[in-house]
C-alpha cells in the first residue's frame, strides 16, 4: 500500500512558501498556513517534473540573501 503523498494515482498541487521550498502535496488535503500554490493540480509525475525543474536552488531565500549581502558588503 501506497501513502497519501506517493500515490500515482492521486492528483497533486506543488507548494511553495516564503523561503523559496517546494512541496508536492495532495490535492484533497488543505493547503497548510504559509504555503501557496505554484503547480497543479495534476498528476504526480508531472508535479515531481515543475519541482525537478523549478526547485534548483535547494537553499532558503533567507540564506542566499545573507550570503550575498556578505559578497555585496564592502571590505572594512
Amino acid at each position: 500500500m501506497t501513502g497519501l503523498f506517493e500515490n500515482d494515482n492521486e492528483r497533486y498541487l506543488v507548494l511553495i512558501n516564503e523561503e523559496g521550498q517546494h512541496s508536492l502535496w495532495p490535492v484533497r488535503l488543505q493547503v497548510p498556513p504559509g504555503w501557496t500554490t505554484a503547480y497543479g493540480p495534476s498528476s504526480r509525475q508531472s508535479c515531481l517534473e515543475f519541482v525537478e525543474t523549478n526547485w534548483t536552488d535547494m537553499r532558503p531565500k533567507s540564506l542566499v540573501a545573507a550570503l550575498q549581502s556578505q559578497v555585496d558588503a564592502p571590505n572594512v
